[in-house]
């Protein structure tokens, strides 16, 4: 399944927000440094869907605010 991710690192806190069934919107506490930022989003999506972080891959937009993610 691919999903539409809007992110928002250096939150105060880790946050998933559905907005409809592709689309999130993720905030994480990680600055957007050396990929710690899309780790971390991809690891909040993972405990949002109940499944294994390696299961959640970033297909695109890896220095975007616009990602795509998908769920293997």
């Amino acid at each position: 399944m691919r999903i539409f991710v809007r992110a928002k690192a250096k939150a105060r806190e880790t946050r998933v927000e559905k907005i409809d069934d592709t689309h999130f919107a993720v905030s994480v506490k990680e600055a957007p440094v050396d990929g710690k930022a899309n780790r971390a989003i991809a690891k909040a999506l993972a405990d949002h869907f109940g499944i294994p972080p390696v299961r959640v891959a970033l297909a695109g937009g890896g220095m975007s605010r616009e990602k795509i993610f998908e769920i293997l």
